[in-house]
């Protein structure tokens, strides 16, 4: 972190802290210099960056104040979905919002896309290319079923910062987290059985479950510390519930890292009735803390829980490299990644290998971690600013997601449409529940460049739910003054 950012960071964390009050005139250029010991242009550079975040605003001749702001909104509250087993649907949508992803005049403002602009991915561009030049053969053939050892070695490397004790043997290599949640899901369960998952949850899972003819049942959750145990225990007590899937570190779409307390628990009430957990852990290497939170894998000691995860989200989704640690259903794993796609590319597993090898993979999660944090503060910034007031929005500890809530008779689904018009798209809620809840949900990314391009179609956004949510008043208004 540069000098000017470390400062403006510093101010920042007093604004916030209400050291420096609304609308409170904020010290002197000179006199930052002097207290700080930088130069005036560091402390110019530091003022602008606060003013591009919206957390102050110049006045002529008078120097610069803090802006004043609408109130932080509230977290999301604890989620209430009907407790029994479901069918999938949602499919449709799902399908609308993939088939919109390679639409370059459309702007995805909900999709999960990471930030592949970054200085730190060039070497992986340079080793990708020496590879080429050499036209290995093997590069070209089939590599094992359980994926490329050199591969595997790094990933198990890798896994020791999250408290696992793994090596190159315990590692499948999978075609992304996708396929790495595919095979785990396939090699316990069957058509006609059950399972539960948080409530809201990733739109792959449930579509996942719904080709293998599962049935899911949804949990509530906790914007704060995730899936709630006491209503996971009653599921367990009423259905034959097989395994759980979870999203505990970096959770797609909340936000939240859930508890280490709360992660032993769940393993133990998993062993408690003898069934499985599925973790996906694609995000959890982009936590902002350090050292990153530990998985349930690192907790598990009898090989119940099945570790996904894959590079889709720290360097790019295009390498399709991903990877399971599936403990004591390695067999039946490996069976279900056979009929499944065979071994994993060879070429793009040998890069990765080798990008990590060489040492460039840590610095480019420390980088990502910084970008998306400083991203997020902008982004809830703008949101704070933009949208109207009587909105929820999570509090993210890691990655690049947002969940905002709007009230109860929002229609996101419609306000998709509307937004079609202005070439943009947000992720609707209703692609995060297994019975189609959460129409009044948007899941947003804040990996976009956060530049003024950016800002203006939040501020588009925001204007659009502003009028979504005047129509949804004044329908209610005269719905009611029909039945009166």
């Amino acid at each position: 972190m540069t000098r000017y950012q470390h400062l403006a960071c510093l101010l920042s964390d007093r604004i916030e802290q209400g050291l420096y009050r609304s609308g409170e005139r904020l010290p002197s250029v000179r006199t930052l210099s002097l207290e700080h010991g930088v130069s005036i242009s560091t402390v110019q550079q530091a003022y602008h960056l606060l003013e591009e975040k919206q957390l102050i605003v110049p006045q002529p001749r008078s120097g610069y104040f803090v802006a004043t702001r609408k109130a932080t909104p509230p977290m999301p509250a604890i989620t209430r979905p009907a407790q029994r087993p479901v069918e999938i649907t949602q499919w449709e949508s799902v399908l609308e919002l993939l088939s919109s992803r390679t639409n370059n005049d459309v702007l995805q403002l909900g999709s999960g896309m990471p930030d592949l602009t970054q200085p730190t991915l060039k070497p992986l561009w340079k080793i990708q290319s020496r590879m080429a030049q050499k036209q290995d053969i093997d590069q070209l053939n089939y590599d094992s079923l359980l994926g490329v050892a050199a591969l595997r070695e790094q990933v198990a490397r890798l896994t020791i910062d999250s408290g696992c004790q793994l090596t190159a043997d315990d590692i499948v290599i999978t075609t992304g987290c996708h396929e790495a949640l595919s095979i785990s899901i396939r090699a316990i369960c069957q058509a006609g059985d059950i399972i539960a998952v948080e409530s809201p949850t990733f739109h792959g899972t449930m579509q996942t479950l719904r080709g293998f003819g599962i049935r899911a049942i949804e949990i509530p959750t906790d914007s704060v510390t995730g899936i709630s145990l006491e209503a996971l225990e009653l599921a367990f007590e009423q259905w034959p519930i097989k395994a759980v899937v979870v999203v505990p570190n970096c959770n797609n779409p909340l936000g939240f890292i859930m508890p280490e307390s709360r992660k032993r628990a769940l393993v133990t009430l998993a062993q408690r009735f003898d069934a499985a957990i599925i973790e996906d852990d694609v995000y959890g290497e982009l936590a902002w803390e350090y050292p990153r939170p530990v998985t349930l894998k690192s907790l598990d000691h009898d090989g119940r829980v099945l570790l996904c995860s894959s590079f889709s989200k720290t360097l790019a989704p295009g390498l399709r490299v991903g990877w399971v640690a599936p403990g004591r259903y390695r067999d039946r794993v490996l069976h279900m990644k056979y009929i499944s796609t065979g071994s994993t590319a060879t070429q793009p597993q040998h890069a990765v290998a080798e990008f990590i090898r060489l040492g460039h993979y840590l610095p480019h999660l420390r980088r990502m971690r910084q970008v998306y944090q400083r991203n997020y503060e902008t982004f809830s910034c703008w949101v704070r600013h933009y949208f109207p007031c009587g909105i929820c929005v999570s509090r993210p500890q890691g990655s690049f997601l947002m969940w905002i809530e709007l009230p109860e008779a929002f229609d996101a689904v419609r306000l998709n449409t509307e937004l079609r018009e202005l070439n943009m798209q947000v992720a609707v809620g209703s692609l995060f529940s297994a019975s189609g809840k959460y129409r009044n949900c948007l899941r947003l990314n804040y990996g976009l460049p956060m530049n003024e391009h950016t800002e203006q179609a939040i501020a588009q956004l925001g204007a659009a739910v502003e009028r979504a949510m005047l129509a949804c008043s004044h329908e209610s208004v005269h719905t009611s003054s029909l039945i009166t």
